[in-house]
């Protein structure tokens, strides 16, 4: 047949049989029938063309159908005309495969080995390559290759059904794939073509593998539940107790109540104060956050760098058999009492801890105790004056304490001054010399230090203006020195300075022989000894009159 290319280049793309033809698909060669497919012999060819059937006169059709024809892979008679589509389909041959994957990382293996399944679709002569997948294997497995036509040689040769046997060898693509076994279909079918089918062969075991099963820990008791079977048995369920602050303290006197929640998924415990409408405190009622709370820690020998607890620093936490109704807990430095719980915290202790009597208690005299409490003067802290530590305790806003007004106005600039030196226990203060001054308007003490030639000590002020309280005396009353504790030669305790008295004005004995009645007589004597006055001396005489210098 000419080629006719009506004007067109004679390029591969641009040669056509017939321009005309429009219609190019396969003739239909089966129909249904009543729900059921029914062959048929076609009667044209691809693209409407007449068939070959067509052509020939009746003697040839007769030869042609009733031919014997020679089959592809085996001999026998041809029956009614069948397509391989129909008589092949999801007619498929499964056999059981591996392969060797050299490993070059790990020392404890140099290969692997991988198990495959080859299936052979026998309505179009296509094969794919199946890896089972492992769990938990580190390796990338399913399907390795899709179905296709696989190629057994470089000339365009693909593999057949005829070349799968138990024991074959099948290169594809670089990886060797050796088969061990088959299924049962598989071995009829190949029986069925006359082919000997091999015996199957063992699947080697990955030497790795079977150690990896091997597990070389060994348990004498059973392990217990872990944090996930707690947190998957325990969700949801949460311990509820009503509880009152106990840490009442000078400030805050108000009876706060709270609720105390144990989560028993994690072993969590968050507080939650409850607020009275227009109580004026904040709106977050949350005391503390959910956490846990440890009740006992490890012993430290060295001060720690970071504020948070960890584990490993942890010896026990608290546990639902730590709150116990009816009792007081410490958490985190705070006090609390327990007085009720709800229906599912009592059922709980019943259920699990049926020894603990989880009854509520009375509430009402602890809270009167409690205010009875608030309205108690606390202990002074050392911060500030007393008197002025006190006056928090009365106002909100306090004011400053009273003072004698009198007594600042008669004695207004008087002072009584007294030459000092350190007790000479340690040498380095020896030379040092100081002047004390007893302010009488408000009964303080300055302490001022003498300049001294190479003593390596600055002079100035050593001691501002302050009450000092004597050695013994007690926080809450103390006891402060007076002029008559004031007497030549006596140790005056000064905040853990020592200081001896050595000599004093003149005014002093003149001001101590006014008020003779309040002094004692050791103290005048020994200032009359030291200035030199006689006993029955009792003549006034000028303020700073004497032999102290001023500073």
């Amino acid at each position: 047949m000419s080629w006719n290319n009506h004007g067109l280049p004679f390029l591969p793309g641009y040669t056509f049989q017939n321009v005309t033809k429009s219609v190019f698909h396969h003739p239909q060669m089966l129909v249904y029938n009543n729900g059921f497919a029914v062959p048929r012999h076609p009667t044209v060819g691809i693209g409407q063309e007449p068939h070959i059937s067509e052509q020939l006169t009746e003697q040839e059709i007769s030869d042609l159908i009733f031919k014997t024809p020679v089959m592809a892979y085996s001999k026998g008679t041809a029956s009614n005309f069948v397509p391989s589509y129909v008589a092949l389909d999801k007619k498929v041959l499964r056999y059981f495969a591996y392969f060797t994957e050299e490993v070059h990382t790990s020392p404890d293996e140099q290969f692997r080995v991988r198990s495959v399944v080859i299936k052979y679709f026998l309505e179009d002569d296509t094969m794919q390559v199946y890896e089972p997948t492992v769990e938990n294997s580190g390796l990338q497995q399913g399907m390795r290759l899709k179905r296709q036509r696989l190629p057994k040689t470089k000339d365009g040769v693909y593999y057949l059904w005829t070349d799968l046997n138990i024991g074959v060898d099948l290169e594809i693509f670089g990886f060797k794939y050796h088969i061990t076994q088959c299924d049962a279909f598989t071995k009829d079918f190949m029986e069925s073509k006359d082919i000997i089918v091999n015996d199957p062969e063992p699947m080697p075991v990955d030497l790795y593998t079977q150690r990896r099963k091997i597990s070389p820990r060994c348990y004498t008791t059973p392990s217990k539940p872990g944090r996930m079977y707690q947190f998957l048995t325990m969700d949801g369920k949460v311990l509820r107790f009503f509880a009152l602050l106990e840490g009442i303290d000078s400030v805050d006197c108000e009876i706060r109540a709270v609720i105390i929640r144990y989560y028993l998924a994690d072993d969590t415990v968050d507080i939650r104060e409850i607020l009275k409408p227009n109580c004026g405190r904040e709106s977050t009622p949350f005391l503390l956050r959910r956490q846990r709370l440890p009740k006992k820690i490890k012993p430290k020998t060295f001060p720690s760098s970071v504020l948070e607890i960890s584990e490993n620093e942890v010896d026990e936490y608290y546990s639902p058999k730590d709150f116990h109704v009816g009792q007081s807990i410490t958490l985190l430095s705070h006090h609390f009492l327990l007085y009720d719980c709800d229906g599912f915290t009592k059922d709980y202790y019943q259920k699990n801890y049926p020894e603990m009597g989880m009854k509520p208690i009375e509430v009402t005299k602890k809270v009167n105790l409690l205010k009875d409490r608030c309205k108690e003067i606390p202990p002074y802290n050392g911060f500030g004056s007393l008197e002025d530590s006190l006056q928090n305790c009365f106002s909100l806003i306090p004011e400053p304490p009273k003072k004698d007004v009198l007594k600042m106005l008669m004695n207004d600039h008087n002072v009584l001054r007294y030459s000092a030196r350190l007790d000479p226990q340690n040498p380095l203060n020896e030379g040092r010399r100081f002047i004390l001054s007893y302010f009488l308007s408000n009964d303080t003490i300055s302490i001022f230090e003498k300049p001294t030639r190479n003593s390596g000590y600055l002079r100035g002020m050593f001691l501002a203006k302050t009450r000092v309280p004597k050695p013994g005396s007690t926080v809450e009353n103390p006891q402060f020195y007076s002029p008559a504790d004031f007497a030549i030669g006596a140790t005056v305790d000064v905040f853990k300075h020592r200081f001896v008295l050595t000599d004093a004005d003149r005014y002093v004995l003149t001001y101590l022989e006014s008020i003779v009645s309040e002094i004692p007589s050791e103290t005048l004597n020994s200032l009359r000894h030291k200035l030199g006055v006689e006993m029955s001396n009792n003549e006034p005489t000028e303020q700073n009159e004497g032999k102290v210098e001023e500073p």
